[in-house]
């Protein structure tokens, strides 16, 4: 593991988003910086009480608008301005879990209502908020941390708002998923994000394999108690390429280590498992000249004289840097035709 490098960021003492300090943050009552993209100029009374649809004029919100707002991904200061008089000002915040958004909310003096939008209640939750937005109600979506929308089920609802005709606009922030691609060290220049793998190893394997002509980096989310058998098949269905695995970002304990898929995966097998869900930046695959059909079948003959029809795939593959069930398909005819059969 000689190019494995830990990086942990032990000078950023901040308090975490779960910190439970009900210390007020003075951002939190400023009404300062920019101004919303629909905001009023007139200068009634602000009222939180619009389910009849009066508007919200000194909110400075535009009625029945839903605001897509990130919140920090660790430390609890890292939200913005904009999105502390946003949070105060709306009539109802929806979130995925109403004991971790009121932790943030307690640390930086936010009274607003919430309620529960998730995976699990989304059915049911969506159109009472539909509603609530129809009659002229101002709605904040969150995510328990991070950008909403990216791996929850938000999208459901900004979906749902564009065919009811509800305005939607988003105030930007964290994101675990850019934070990690920045600090990979990695090309930023096109990257795909593919969201979690699949529990079992095969539906795992299958979906990596897929991923392994993708000319970009790579950006994955993984749980610490499979990070090391998933690092495991990356390294075996991704071959040699640079990787790096960020965790409790922005937070006391933040580490980032990098090195090749193999040695990372080295690195986290038989050990515990670190804490706090991680990113993975998977760099995209060598440069290779294309090969055509008939110098694969060449390569296949080749390896299938001294190895074994499991062993001839993988070597091929990592040669040709084609997806192994390509190879494994060819290798099965290759194979037919050496021993005559049709």
């Amino acid at each position: 593991m000689a190019r494995e490098k830990t990086i942990s960021n032990n000078n950023s003492r901040q308090p975490s988003a779960g910190n439970r300090s009900s210390r007020s943050n003075n951002s939190a009552s400023s009404q300062s910086g920019s101004p919303d993209p629909a905001q009023r100029t007139d200068t009634a009374p602000r009222s939180k009480q619009a389910s009849d649809g009066a508007p919200l004029a000194a909110s400075g919100l535009a009625p029945g608008t839903l605001y897509i707002v990130a919140t920090p991904i660790g430390n609890a200061n890292d939200i913005s301005l904009r999105a502390l008089q946003v949070l105060n000002a709306v009539n109802s915040v929806a979130c995925e879990d109403t004991r971790v958004t009121a932790r943030l909310f307690a640390r930086h003096s936010i009274h607003t209502s919430l309620s529960a939008y998730h995976e699990h209640n989304a059915e049911k939750a969506l159109p009472r908020l539909i509603r609530r937005l129809k009659s002229g109600e101002t709605v904040a979506l969150v995510s328990d941390a991070g950008t909403p929308m990216v791996s929850d089920p938000g999208y459901r609802l900004v979906r749902a708002c564009i065919e009811e005709d509800i305005p939607v606009t988003t105030l930007p922030g964290a994101s675990s998923v850019l934070a990690a691609l920045v600090l990979s060290g990695l090309p930023t220049d096109r990257f795909f994000f593919g969201g979690f793998l699949p529990h079992k190893q095969g539906p795992r394997r299958a979906l990596l394999e897929s991923f392994a002509t993708i000319p970009s980096t790579l950006v994955l989310l993984e749980s610490p108690r499979r990070l090391a058998t998933s690092m495991a098949d990356m390294a075996a269905v991704l071959g040699e390429r640079d990787a790096a695995v960020s965790r409790e970002i922005t937070k006391l304990y933040e580490e980032t280590r990098r090195g090749t898929l193999q040695e990372l995966a080295d690195a986290y097998a038989g050990g515990v498992a670190p804490k706090g869900e991680a990113v993975v930046v998977i760099g995209p695959p060598p440069d290779r000249p294309e090969m055509d059909d008939g110098e694969i079948d060449a390569l296949l003959a080749t390896a299938l004289k001294r190895a074994s029809l499991r062993d001839a795939v993988r070597e091929v593959t990592d040669v040709s840097g084609l997806p192994r069930q390509i190879i494994y398909q060819r290798a099965l005819a290759v194979n037919n035709k050496v021993n005559g059969d049709d």
